[in-house]
């Protein structure tokens, strides 16, 4: 993308109601503009990091097994009404009348309606197990929206739904879940801790919320420092082998690791003074068990071996896929801008030309932007009759990893400078030698896509 061509309407002023650096950054960036009161429009730039993380959702979702589906935004009321949850979720819940007198409500979750898909078409345990999901917007009515798109009332959320016939077949799904979420988060540069937490109005006895350790996190948060140096790296992973996931998982969630809600100060002293810690955490995700919690009620039976009617054990898995946009800022920013990760970033590269309009610089920025293309890259291209210093700010603020810079010195003695937007860190390379480096670099990034 040329950004002469490019929709990027950035601010180099920070609007006074944005409280925390996502916010600001995502406003200033050009990434989002509020329409409504936790309500936003997603500008090119931040729809572009939107969809990266949605791919990235998706294709670790299908690796463990997971079907995708797509579910609408509005439901039945008579369907909540069914499993207890209409008139007990409470005011967070939108509640809408259409024309024809009928009751409505903006789904903030879909239990209901794929127990109603799964009831409706599934008769039989030999058509078991079954975990279905979609990447929806969904609508909370929060009381308070703020922090821009985390705590907002419109969101784009994955939401997965396990259907299982025994209690054992749906904690291998949760499992399954786990490790699928730890490759995600890691994907995407972060680490996400699973944390014992309540289940709040889901339900149900088993649940791990995945929380990103910021200090403008919502959750206080009490953990082992040793949580903190655990990495699921690029280890194979057999989805169906239930002692290799229970592995994981007892890895993972071994240690002290608990939200405000389930804290526990009598277990938590028996972790060594010297690592436990307090902090501020972000939630971006939460997987549930809660067994027949809705199947009973609702009627979400199989035939079973024995020739039996039994209701099936579910559990309900969710990514905040457009508040990880803010968590990711969260966790990667500085005074300058934003800094993304390469998993995630909506350009993978900046070109910066120096002397716009100079027909050396102009030729030789076009042949970087091919090349790099041509190698599978994405960059973006400032050819904007602009000073240096204000194309130089633009690319600090909307924090792509790399950049490259084209000046008629460095053309002088056949060079380029790559310079790495996370440590500052330049290098005067050959036009050729600065775009293998990128590829080298993008390699692994490119690869987990396709895997």
């Amino acid at each position: 993308m040329r950004l002469s061509r490019y929709f990027l309407p950035v601010l180099k002023e920070t609007p006074a109601d944005a409280q925390i650096a996502s916010h600001r950054l995502m406003l200033r960036a050009g990434m989002v503009k509020q329409q409504a009161a936790g309500i936003y429009s997603w500008l090119p730039l931040g729809f572009k990091v939107l969809n990266r993380i949605e791919q990235i959702v998706n294709e670790e979702q299908q690796r463990a097994g997971h079907i995708p589906l797509l579910m609408p935004t509005l439901q039945s009321a008579e369907l909540w009404r069914e499993s207890g949850r209409y008139d007990a979720y409470g005011d967070e819940l939108l509640r809408i009348t259409d024309r024809h007198k009928r009751e409505m409500l903006y789904g903030p979750t879909n239990e209901e309606m794929i127990t109603d898909i799964f009831r409706s078409h599934v008769n039989s345990y030999k058509d078991l197990p079954l975990t279905l999901y979609h990447i929806q917007w969904k609508f909370r009515d929060e009381v308070r929206p703020r922090f821009g798109v985390m705590r907002g009332r419109e969101f784009l959320m994955k939401d997965g739904y396990n259907f299982d016939l025994t209690k054992e077949d749906a904690l291998h799904a949760y499992n399954r879940h786990l490790v699928s979420y730890l490759r995600t988060y890691e994907r995407m540069g972060l680490q996400a801790i699973p944390m014992r937490a309540d289940s709040g109005p889901i339900g149900g006895d088993d649940t791990h919320e995945f929380l990103v350790l910021a200090d403008t996190g919502e959750s206080e948060v009490f953990y082992d420092s040793e949580i903190t140096d655990l990495k699921f790296g690029d280890r194979e992973i057999d989805y169906d082998n239930v002692e290799q996931l229970q592995g994981v998982l007892e890895e993972f969630t071994s240690r002290y690791a608990r939200t405000d809600e389930t804290h526990d100060e009598a277990v938590f002293a028996k972790v060594p003074e010297e690592r436990r810690r307090t902090a501020r955490g972000i939630e971006v995700g939460q997987i549930f068990y809660f067994g027949t919690k809705y199947s009973e009620p609702m009627g979400a039976t199989v035939v079973g071996p024995d020739g039996a009617r039994t209701p099936v054990h579910m559990g309900s898995h969710g990514i905040g896929v457009s508040r990880l946009v803010g968590a990711i800022i969260e966790a990667n920013h500085d005074d300058k801008g934003i800094i993304w990760p390469e998993g995630v970033t909506p350009f993978d590269v900046g070109i910066v030309n120096l002397k716009q309009g100079d027909a050396s610089t102009d030729s030789a920025c076009e042949a970087l932007y091919r090349e790099l293309k041509a190698k599978g890259l994405d960059p973006l291209y400032d050819d904007r009759d602009e000073r240096a210093g204000a194309k130089f700010a633009t690319m600090d603020l909307i924090g792509l990893p790399w950049r490259i810079t084209v000046g008629p010195r460095g053309l002088a003695s056949n060079t380029v400078e790559l310079t790495s937007r996370r440590t500052g860190e330049s290098e005067e390379l050959s036009a050729e030698a600065a775009v293998n480096r990128l590829a080298e670099i993008y390699a692994p990034v490119k690869a987990a896509a396709f895997a």
